[in-house]
């Protein structure tokens, strides 16, 4: 161990205007300058070489250049005014780390986009199907493991998943009567259990046919993207009649779920799904930008299953396809899916960006490179919408008015970045930055009004303290009202 040379303190006058780091090296540069404080050997120059081969010293900042054949030696004496002029060259040829990457990172926010290249973003996470494809390779190949890896590669899992849950969320945001009451009983209706599991697996099961269906049209173009050149098919791990076979399954399953476990308008908007999905927007992808437009409309299909099989537990009627979505108890249902396809542009326009090269050399038709400002005008027109479907959802009795304020901060950063992406037209990170303000968007959206579901809050205080159900005392009192008109019409027709 070795503290400064008490040279430095003996002579300020020559040595004061150097910084300390100068003063270290000049101690090892004069050997008169220097002593041991401790009881050890002194450090061998080997060990000396790995001393200024540390962090401050490995950008040769304190040592002198090497030029051509002729060198100075690192031991030899040096003159302050020399260390000095030393110094402030080095500085300037060889900055530190930290420097350099604060120096990248002005120069890439003033640098115009022009001079950017084209692959300036970071590429995305890998997806799902691509991560289970992989780990199927280390399982033998007629295993069950192996299989039912590829299988749900098939069924994009991440993507079924969230259609799973923007399915549930509507169902359970619906105002169903007494809810929460702690006198439900079997004339009060309630939201089922036993239909919300078909709800989940029958869509669960119609989202994994529709994406696998998607995979066995397109192995070709998915082989020119390494987004998707790792998908079992474009990899032959799975032949494409077992791929078929699981489709059509998944599909006669789901639909039968949904058919005989929820209800039959629930059932026709999930084979509607399926045939939108594999049918219309697969192969619309290398026909029209438009394409975009179709796939939103597939992401709003799910938040009306939910609703709708809510709807069908307290319908009153026969249940048909106008009780469940065209009365005004459905336009909760309508505004939710408007959400979900609002979403799908700020999400999926900034989720294209990055590999908008990559879809033009596989031939699909994305505005990312078709028109880079269209899309960033898309993207942030569709979000802005947030901030009125918000205020609609209180308007309409879906959830409390306190949602338009607590979902405001949400909607206001998801714009944010939507104006961002639109003014550098997806650089300077502005399409990072929507991709995973939309990731985080929405699952802040619904669980923020699953909190502040309306009426939930006070059934449930009524439920704790034990007061009576205004609704219930509403029922009562309209029942009450109904037998007596009833009790008078006897008396009457008996006289």
């Amino acid at each position: 161990m070795r503290l400064r040379p008490y040279g430095f303190l003996l002579r300020p006058s020559t040595l004061g205007d150097l910084c300390w780091r100068c003063s270290y090296q000049l101690s090892y540069a004069n050997p008169l300058l220097t002593r041991a404080v401790s009881h050890t050997a002194p450090v061998a120059p080997k060990q000396q070489s790995r001393l200024r081969a540390g962090y401050f010293l490995s950008n040769k900042i304190l040592l002198p250049h090497h030029d051509g054949a002729s060198s100075q030696s690192s031991t030899a004496p040096t003159a302050p005014d020399e260390a000095g002029k030393t110094l402030e060259t080095n500085q300037a040829n060889h900055p530190l780390p930290h420097r350099r990457r604060q120096a990248a990172r002005r120069h890439a926010a003033n640098a115009p986009e022009s001079t950017l290249p084209t692959d300036a973003e970071a590429p995305l996470p890998q997806d799902a199907s691509s991560a289970l494809t992989t780990a199927s390779t280390k399982h033998p190949a007629n295993s069950f493991r192996r299989q039912l890896s590829l299988l749900l590669s098939l069924s994009k899992p991440r993507l079924t998943v969230l259609v799973v849950l923007t399915a549930m969320a509507p169902y359970a945001l619906y105002p169903v009567p007494a809810f929460l009451s702690p006198s439900i009983g079997l004339d009060t209706p309630s939201l089922s259990p036993l239909t919300l599991t078909f709800l989940t697996i029958g869509t669960a099961l119609c989202s994994a046919s529709a994406n696998a269906l998607n995979m066995l049209y397109e192995p070709a173009w998915d082989a020119k993207m390494t987004r998707t050149r790792n998908r079992p098919l474009v990899r032959g791990l799975l032949s494409e009649r077992r791929a078929l076979v699981f489709a059509v399954v998944a599909a006669v399953a789901g639909v039968g779920s949904l058919y005989f476990g929820v209800n039959p308008t629930v059932a026709f908007l999930g084979a509607a799904n399926i045939a939108l999905y594999a049918g219309v927007y697969t192969p619309m992808k290398r026909v029209s930008w438009l394409n975009t437009w179709v796939g939103a409309l597939v992401g709003g299909i799910p938040p009306l299953m939910g609703w709708a099989a809510a709807a069908g537990e307290s319908a009153t009627g026969d249940g048909s396809f106008r009780e469940l979505l065209f009365t005004t108890d459905a336009i909760g249902g309508w505004l939710l899916a408007a959400l979900l396809v609002a979403w799908q542009f700020p999400h999926f326009m900034a989720l294209s960006w990055p590999i908008r090269e990559e879809y033009k050399a596989a031939g699909h038709k994305m505005l990312c490179w078709i028109n880079p400002a269209r899309n960033g005008r898309v993207a942030l027109r569709y979000s802005l919408l947030f901030i009125p479907l918000s205020v609609a959802l209180c308007a309409v009795g879906v959830t409390e008015w306190t949602f338009a304020v607590t979902s405001l901060p949400v909607n206001l950063w998801l714009a944010r970045e939507a104006v961002r992406f639109w003014k550098h037209e997806g650089f300077k990170g502005s399409a990072r930055g929507l991709f995973w303000a939309s990731v985080w968007h929405l699952p802040a959206i619904m669980v923020l009004a699953l909190v502040q579901k309306k009426g939930m809050w006070g059934r449930v205080w009524r439920s704790i303290v034990g007061e009576p159900d205004l609704d219930e005392e509403e029922e009562e009192e309209e029942d009450w009202i109904v037998d007596q008109v009833g009790q008078e019409d006897e008396a009457a027709g008996s006289k």
